[in-house]
């Protein structure tokens, strides 16, 4: 019996005759010969029918196959440059066909189809090659990330998701019942890892986190996931060298296994992925970012651009502000010490400065916003204690976070990382549904 392999090792097997057992992505021909594109999950290969080589009842069901039909063929590979597929090069020339299951017409076809239609038959929409591409590269971004702060003494501490009280904003929080008391979905597992942190020194969780903003846009979900690292006796400066040595190493590794992906499949512009493979980053600090801006505002005929980039100290960054911060440089950029008033309360003032906090965002370029922010944390107990009563949190729903800095409290810092906006900026992608196998968004939950 040939052996069965993975049309990934197709080019392994020049000349052997071997068995694929896969779907049928597409298929062409007429009269003795038949195409047929065969996937298998690892990659696509051409299988060419030729009724001499099959059986009457073969060479029908091969001419006759439908799209997505599961089947088994074997056949002999041949070394062929103009062969299409991924990886292409090779083909199948088939001596037998075998269908598992002749599937019922497929609703998505080579013709263009609306984002609703392709995202109501996501389920399906998965396998086709873009989104093929998309997911390996995502699992090749959490792998790469895992294994560097697995291999550099990070410790994987699982964080709960129902929590009972907010991270961050507690406006933007699914509540639930919780056997008639209140609770949320987690929306960072941050503060748990600030408890595991002070057991281990560094740490990370991994995992889904949720936010119940009511927002739109291009670069939000409702459910996504994030990689949370914290680190005992860190400053905002080792925290900044930490994030960019990661992500360096996280392009490096995606450029190196999925070249062919980005620019074959997804026809991504490598230059800006090549440009963040090297650290170190470019840093500014908030006020420096703000002066940028409104100079730039200033400079602008457009009375529509000035009003996109009008912004007065104080405020956050919205996407058109960040995006014109990113176009001044080539690299993913650091913008450090933000206002205290727009970020967590759990951030520790700068020295002299208790409007401004030791805060810092990574905004990636062409567009693409944030994808981490951190801080380093408050970790002096009775600065913690009035921050709480200051902005009138539940003490008690908080008294094991405090409780933390009455115990060998130490300077610390961590960080988030958002694996989909990640996802879309290393892929060029316009939006993030696509980042995610099963996209949750303000007005979708299906499938």
């Amino acid at each position: 019996m040939p052996p069965v392999i993975s049309i990934a090792d197709i080019a392994q097997h020049d000349g052997q005759e071997v068995t694929l057992r896969g779907w049928v992505y597409n298929r062409t021909g007429k009269g003795k010969l038949s195409f047929i594109k065969l996937r298998d999950g690892s990659g696509i290969a051409q299988c060419v029918a030729f009724k001499g080589d099959l059986t009457e009842e073969q060479f029908e069901q091969a001419s006759k196959v439908s799209q997505e039909s599961s089947v088994v063929i074997t056949g002999v590979v041949k070394k062929d440059e103009r062969a299409p597929g991924f990886p292409g090069g090779y083909e199948l020339s088939v001596k037998a066909f075998e269908v598992v299951q002749m599937a019922h017409e497929y609703p998505i076809t080579p013709k263009e189809h609306g984002p609703e239609f392709l995202m109501d038959n996501r389920h399906l929409w998965v396998r086709s090659s873009r989104q093929w591409a998309i997911l390996r590269i995502r699992s090749t971004i959490i792998n790469a990330l895992r294994s560097w702060l697995d291999d550099n003494g990070y410790l994987l501490v699982d964080t709960p998701i129902i929590t009972p009280a907010a991270g961050e904003n507690t406006t933007d929080l699914f509540k639930l019942d919780y056997f008639g008391e209140p609770a949320f979905l987690s929306q960072t597992g941050q503060l748990y890892n600030e408890a595991n942190m002070m057991a281990f020194g560094k740490v990370y969780c991994f995992g889904p986190t949720f936010r119940a903003e009511k927002s739109k846009t291009r670069r939000h979900l409702i459910e996504f996931w994030m990689l949370e690292p914290e680190m005992a006796y860190f400053s905002l400066e080792d925290l900044m060298a930490l994030e960019e040595t990661l992500l360096a190493h996280v392009i490096q590794t995606v450029l190196t296994k999925h070249r062919a992906e980005l620019t074959d499949i997804l026809e991504r512009d490598l230059a800006p992925l090549e440009r963040a493979a090297a650290a170190p980053y470019p840093r500014i600090s908030y006020d420096e970012a703000v002066q940028r801006l409104q100079t730039l505002a200033a400079q602008t005929d457009d009375p529509e651009q000035r009003d996109l980039l009008k912004i007065e100290w104080g405020e956050d960054f919205g996407s058109p502000h960040e995006t014109a911060l990113t176009q001044m440089f080539d690299q993913p950029v650091f913008v450090y010490h933000y206002p205290s008033a727009v970020k967590a309360f759990y951030m520790q003032p700068v020295d002299g400065r208790p409007e401004v906090c030791r805060s810092v965002d990574l905004l990636a370029p062409e567009g693409y916003g944030e994808i981490t922010g951190g801080s380093e944390r408050i970790w002096d107990s009775q600065l913690i204690e009035e921050r709480v009563a200051t902005i009138g949190l539940p003490r008690e729903a908080y008294a094991w976070y405090l409780d933390l800095r009455k115990f060998g409290s130490v300077p610390h810092a961590g960080f988030g990382l958002g694996v989909e906006r990640t996802v879309a900026w290393v892929c060029g992608l316009p939006h993030v549904r696509e980042t995610i196998p099963y996209a949750r968004l303000l007005n979708r939950k299906y499938p």
